[in-house]
Formats: structure tokens, sequence, C-alpha cells
């Protein structure tokens, strides 16, 4: 069977989170081409060294250049922060690799557009890292919309709310630097975005409200010097979908007590369904009509009969998580490498989400709605 190099870059939460999906496709999806682990960079040769013996990476570097122009790797992966997105992926795309890149793909649409451009030229195969739709329930979710479980879709509602930034005596980071581009509505807006956009189809137009809650943070942990904050901690969004229904998404990581509160209701004339990413390996469905004295939502727990829950697990409620789904976007990567065909979201998708971030954005300045370019 094919085997496919793979070089990540970056050895923080992401890039660990991708070696070990990079280690675990095979034994889950066995079509799919072999992942030959070669190298992992890090901006230290230590941390760099450190992760390829956790990993079981061939060889470690501190020169990411070393790694996107090595001739043993066919794939790179890249999970650094923002700014440093656009450098790395146009390098890697010169050296004729695959490559997946963590979202969002850059901090400014022009950015985006360039890597796009640059990517098709090469004809190679792309992915950015929306991990959380590779859920099997959500593929259920957009099946039925699709085949008109729910009927006429009448509305929808999705949030992302998290509270990592919730304590405005946390330390300045790179998530708050306004050069890696806006604030919450693209770290955590982009999620809500692209599921609405998975599940409904494109976002014709948009009016936000985007604030800026916690106004300076200290430059360090325990410095009494403070750097002013110039992006956003909550967006708040009203939406109409090209297909003719509306909806209203919201993003905020300064939202106390959530963890990971990823959740979305979509509503239509014969139905509706409800998810939260919380708890997902459930989802609840209602369905119009019938005896209301026995009226009300029904719980759908993932399972073997959820394609490709089984590669996991054998047994129906025992669910799968973080790292699975990551597992299953990395397979379907590989997958699209070795049979040559487009992956997703790819750099376009990632490309048509930030749109919508930047509409968002300048929807908020303006104070009206805009149409989605």
């Amino acid at each position: 069977m094919r085997e496919l190099g793979i070089g990540i870059i970056g050895t923080g939460f992401m890039g660990k989170a991708h070696a070990f999906a990079y280690r675990g496709a095979l034994a889950a999806f066995p079509d799919i081409p072999v992942p030959r682990l070669e190298m992992i960079a890090d901006v230290t040769a230590e941390a760099a060294a450190k992760a390829a013996h956790q990993y079981g990476f061939a060889r470690s570097t501190a020169d990411w250049r070393t790694l996107v122009n090595d001739p043993r790797i066919d794939v790179v992966s890249i999970t650094t922060p923002n700014t440093f997105h656009k450098e790395m992926v146009l390098a890697a795309l010169a050296a004729g690799k695959h490559v997946h890149c963590e979202k969002p793909l850059s901090p400014t649409l022009q950015d985006s557009a360039e890597m796009v451009k640059a990517a098709e030229a090469r004809g190679v195969v792309t992915q950015v890292g929306y991990n959380y739709i590779k859920n099997p329930l959500l593929k259920l979710a957009r099946d039925m919309i699709a085949a008109g479980e729910l009927g006429e879709i009448t509305g929808f509602r999705g949030i992302h709310a998290e509270d990592y930034m919730h304590d405005s005596e946390s330390p300045y980071t790179w998530r708050l630097d306004p050069s890696g581009g806006p604030g919450v509505v693209a770290d955590l807006g982009s999620h809500i975005i692209g599921m609405a956009r998975f599940l409904l189809g494109p976002i014709a137009e948009i009016n936000a409200d985007i604030r800026t809650i916690v106004p300076s943070r200290p430059v360090a942990p325990g410095s009494k010097e403070r750097k002013q904050i110039l992006v956003d901690d909550v967006a708040r969004m009203l939406v109409n979908f090209e297909r003719g229904c509306g909806g209203s998404l919201e993003a905020t990581w300064v939202n106390t007590g959530r963890k990971m509160n990823l959740a979305f209701e979509v509503t239509g004339r014969k139905g509706s369904l409800v998810f939260d990413q919380e708890r997902f390996n459930e989802i609840h469905f209602f369905r119009a009509g019938g005896d209301s004295r026995q009226a009300g939502f029904t719980k759908i727990e993932a399972g073997p009969q959820h394609v490709p829950y089984g590669a996991f697990c054998v047994a129906p409620g025992h669910q799968i998580g973080f790292n699975d789904l990551k597992t299953i976007e990395m397979s379907e990567f590989l997958r699209a490498i070795g049979e040559g065909k487009r992956s997703s979201p790819d750099f376009r998708e990632a490309y048509e989400i930030q749109k919508v971030v930047e509409t968002a954005v300048s929807s908020s300045k303006q104070r009206q709605w805009l149409k989605i370019a």
C-alpha cells in the first residue's frame, strides 16, 4: 500500500492532536495510505526531539523550512499560531506538499485568497482543521436535513462559547495579537460559521455586533503592566442563508463556566434537531405531528450504525472522543490524497468561512446588514 511521509510543524495542543490522529488513522481505517511519521518541528531542537520520541517520529528539527523541503515528506501539517500560517503554507506548497493547516487559515481574507490560489495552482490536496464537523452525528444531521426529514428549514441558532479568556487577569497571549486577525469571531466563530455552512449551505448576508469585554490584560503572569486589547471577546451575528431561512450565530471566549458549548438548533416545518458538543455522542430529534401526549425530543445515541463510529468501537453508547474526530479528519485527508480527490473542508471552504468572518467585522463597524461578497 502507498506510504505518505508525514511532517508536523508545532508540538503544542494541536500538534499533539495531529500526531495522535496520524498514529491512529491506519488502525481505524486500514484502506487509507500508510502515514509514515517522518519529521516533527518546533522552535527549539530540544522540544522537537522530545516530541519525536513521544509520538514516534523518525526525525526532528528546529527549522520548519528543513521539514517542508525534505524529499521524504509528502504531507505537511501546520499547527502553529495564525500569524505563521501563510509563510509556512506557501513554502510547503512551493515544495509540492499536500498541506493540512489549522484554522483559521490566515489572519486576513487577502492572505487566504493567496493561499487558495497557490494551492489550486499546484494541484495538491489541502485541508483545514474544522474537525468538529467530522462527528458521525453531524453527518447524520446533514443527511436528515438534505432528505427533507425536517421539512422546509425555518431557522438556525448556533453558538460556540468557552471561558478560557473570562478572567481579566489572565495574561496577554498570541490569540489577542491583532496581527493574527480578529479575536473570538475568527477563533471560535469560524467553527460555528463552518458548522452552519456544513448543515445549511452558504450564508448570504450578516448583521453583527462584535465587542471587546476585557479592555486590558497583564503583559505576563503576575505583571502590573497591562496591554490594551484590540480584538473582540464576543461576537453576535444575525444571518440569512442563501436557502432562504434566517438564524443567529454567537461566539464568545468569556462565558464563565462554559468549556465546549459548540451547539446548534435547526428547526423545520416537520421537525428540529438539537446538538451540543459538550455531549457530542448524542443528538436530539423532534418530529412534528402524532399524538401530542407523547410529543417530545428523542435522543439519538451514537453507535456503529453512524459511520465511521464503528471503526473505533463496536458497541453503541460507548462513545468516541475529540481525538477520534481528529483521526477521522486525518483519515479522510489521507484517503483524498491517495485517491487524488478534493478533501473537505479544504482551503477554498476555509476562505469562504473567512469571508463571513471579515464581513461580520465590517458589519459591526458599520452597524448595518452586509451581503457576503
